[in-house]
C-alpha cells in the first residue's frame, strides 16, 4: 500500500512525551495535564485552556534509577514512567492526576510528590481511589474522588469547569473519538486499507497530543484512506483480538503482524476499545455526571471484580473477535502485574475452554527488548490457526 502522508509525523511524535505538539500548545497558553490510568476520564482533562497528556515513556532502556525506589519486582511500566520523570522527561507538565489501579501505580505516583522530579513551579499531583464495583454506590464514590481530586484541583488553577465547559469537553471527546472510530473500523473489512501497526500509531496520537492541534491531520489520514487501495489480496495469515495491559509501543503491534497476525482490534490500557467510545448526556444528567458514568460503564480493567464487570470484559472480547472477524485472540500482561496476570489465567479459561475462541496468553516487559521467545509463540500460534482453519475447511484471514 501507498505511505500514508502524515505517518512519519505521527512517529516522530511519539519518540517523546513532550513532542512538537505538546510544547506548542504549551507556548499557546494551555496546560499540560498528565495521566496514566482509564480510571481517569480523560475527557475531564480536555476542557477548555487545558489539554491531556497519556505518560509513556518511549525508548526506555533501563530503570536504574526507578529500581532504587520501587525495586525490580514491580510493573515495569511504573518504573519506567518514574524512571522518565527523574530524567526530567514531563518537566512540561502541570499536573500529574493519577489512579489507584493498584498498588505499583500507585506507589509511582506518591514519588511525583515524594521525589519531586518535575522542575515546574505550577506542578501539583493527586490521586483518586478507583472503585472496584460499578453499582451506584461506586458511581457516587467515583464522582465524589473526580470532583474533589481533579475538578476542584483544576478550577484552583484557574481552568473553566462549569457546566458549558464540561460540555465542550464532551464534545471534543466525540469529535475526535468519531475520527478514531471511524478509522478503526476499516479494519472490519476483509482486506482493510490499515495495518494494525499504523492504526496504533494513530490511536496513541490521539492520546499523547494536544486534541486541537492533532485533529486536523487526523481527519486528513480518515479522508487519505477512505480511498486508499489496499493490497490485491489479504497479507496477513490470521486477524487477531489484542487484549492486555500497557501496551504503548507500535513495535509489539508490528512484531505481531511480522509474524502473519494482523491486530484487527486493540483491548488494551492505551487501544480505542473502549476509549473511543461516545459519551451520551442523558436526561437528567448534568455533563460531569454523564462523563462519570460513561468512564464506569465501559471501564473493562480487572480491578473492577464484581461478576457482571467479569462477564462484561469477556463479552466484549467475544463480541469484538464477530465483529472484527478475529480468528483468535492475544493476551498480554506486564510482567509482575497482579490484575492482569489473573485476568489472563481466567480469560485463557473463559475464552479458550467454554466458548473455543483461539486464545495465546504471553507476558512481557515493558520495553521490547529480545523478542525471540516472543516471535517463536506468535508464529506457533498462528500456525495454529492455520490448523485449525484447514481442519475446518476454511480460510484463514477471509
Amino acid at each position: 500500500m501507498k505511505d500514508l502522508k502524515h505517518m512519519i509525523f505521527f512517529e516522530d511524535l511519539l519518540q517523546e512525551a513532550n513532542n512538537d505538539l505538546v510544547q506548542q500548545a504549551i507556548k499557546e497558553g494551555d496546560k499540560a495535564l498528565g495521566y496514566n490510568c482509564y480510571n481517569i476520564p480523560e475527557a475531564l482533562l480536555n476542557l477548555p485552556g487545558c489539554f491531556s497528556s497519556r505518560l509513556r515513556a518511549p525508548n526506555t532502556t533501563s530503570s536504574e534509577m526507578a529500581n532504587y525506589y520501587m525495586t525490580t519486582r514491580n510493573c515495569p511500566y511504573v518504573r519506567a514512567i518514574l524512571e522518565r520523570a527523574l530524567e526530567g522527561g514531563y518537566n512540561y507538565l502541570t499536573a500529574l492526576f493519577g489512579a489507584e489501579a493498584c498498588s505499583s501505580m500507585e506507589r509511582m505516583e506518591e514519588h511525583f510528590d515524594l521525589l519531586h522530579p518535575v522542575k515546574n513551579d505550577e506542578f501539583f499531583s493527586t490521586i483518586i481511589d478507583s472503585p472496584l464495583k460499578s453499582d451506584q454506590a461506586a458511581l457516587d464514590y467515583y464522582m465524589t474522588e473526580l470532583q474533589i481530586k481533579v475538578v476542584d484541583r483544576l478550577a484552583d488553577i484557574g481552568i473553566d469547569t462549569s457546566e458549558a465547559a464540561m460540555k465542550a469537553a464532551i464534545e471534543d471527546h466525540n469529535k475526535i473519538s468519531a475520527v478514531i472510530t471511524e478509522i478503526g473500523d476499516l479494519r472490519k473489512l476483509p482486506n482493510p486499507p490499515i495495518t494494525g501497526y499504523e492504526f496504533h500509531v494513530i490511536q496513541l496520537v490521539s492520546e499523547v497530543c494536544p486534541h486541537r492541534l492533532i485533529l486536523p491531520y487526523l481527519e486528513e489520514t480518515l479522508e487519505e484512506l477512505k480511498s486508499r487501495k489496499p493490497e490485491k489480496e489479504f497479507p496477513f495469515r490470521a486477524r487477531i483480538v489484542l487484549a492486555g495491559a500497557e501496551i504503548d509501543d507500535p513495535k509489539f503491534t508490528q512484531l505481531i503482524e511480522s509474524c502473519g497476525a494482523m491486530v484487527v482490534a486493540d483491548r488494551y490500557c492505551f487501544g480505542s476499545i473502549p476509549s473511543r467510545e461516545q459519551i451520551v448526556i442523558k436526561d437528567g444528567e448534568t455533563a460531569f455526571e454523564a462523563i462519570c458514568r460513561h468512564y464506569i460503564e465501559t471501564n473493562p480493567c480487572p480491578r473492577y471484580m464484581d461478576g457482571c464487570k467479569i462477564d462484561q470484559r469477556h463479552e466484549l472480547l467475544e463480541n469484538l473477535v464477530r465483529d472484527y472477524s478475529a480468528d483468535g485472540i492475544i493476551i498480554e500482561n506486564m510482567k509482575f502485574c497482579e490484575f492482569w496476570g489473573y485476568e489472563k489465567v481466567l480469560s485463557n479459561y473463559i475464552l479458550g475452554t467454554e466458548k473455543g475462541i483461539p486464545t495465546c496468553t504471553i507476558e512481557k516487559e515493558y520495553s521490547l527488548g529480545s523478542v525471540g521467545q516472543l516471535r517463536t509463540r506468535f508464529q506457533a500460534f498462528v500456525e495454529g490457526l492455520e490448523i485449525k482453519d484447514i481442519k475446518d475447511n476454511g480460510k484463514v484471514g477471509a
